[in-house]
């Protein structure tokens, strides 16, 4: 039984995050379709970042911390790509250079978005999976 609770905070904590990124890709289409101008874009979408971060961060850890060492090792390259945005100080929109980077952005997050979905299915499948081993026993 504990193990469904544990795949339940997982489920939830991937739609919180997919959730932060269609978000960001939502203000990444309205600026391209010139509903918004690109310094509200670029401060909506910096505002969500770091806890884009955090919560996939905390996701990696919790996974460690549950012993489930196969969905650690994949969250683990989504860890790093976000380490290393941070570290390099890429992590942020510029508000300057938003249209220049507009196809970048918006590829970066949809794949973002391809590999939460990916990291969703896989918790979905392990949650189902623990609901039935719990009701043989």
């Amino acid at each position: 039984m504990g193990d469904l609770f544990i795949w339940l905070i997982s489920f939830f904590i991937l739609i919180a995050l997919l959730v932060l990124i269609v978000y960001q890709l939502m203000c990444l289409a309205d600026l391209e379709f010139d509903y918004i101008n690109p310094y509200d874009s670029s401060s909506r979408i910096n505002k969500v970042v770091l806890p884009e971060f955090i919560l996939q961060g905390f996701l990696c850890v919790f996974y460690l911390l549950t012993g489930h060492w196969v969905m650690a090792l994949l969250c683990g390259p989504y860890l790093y790509y976000n380490v290393r945005l941070y570290t390099q100080k890429k992590h942020l929109v510029d508000v300057t250079e938003i249209f220049n980077m507009l196809p970048r952005e918006k590829k970066q997050r949809l794949f973002k978005l391809g590999y939460l979905v990916l990291l969703l299915f896989f918790s979905l499948f392990w949650m189902i999976w623990s609901t039935l081993e719990d009701m043989d026993d």
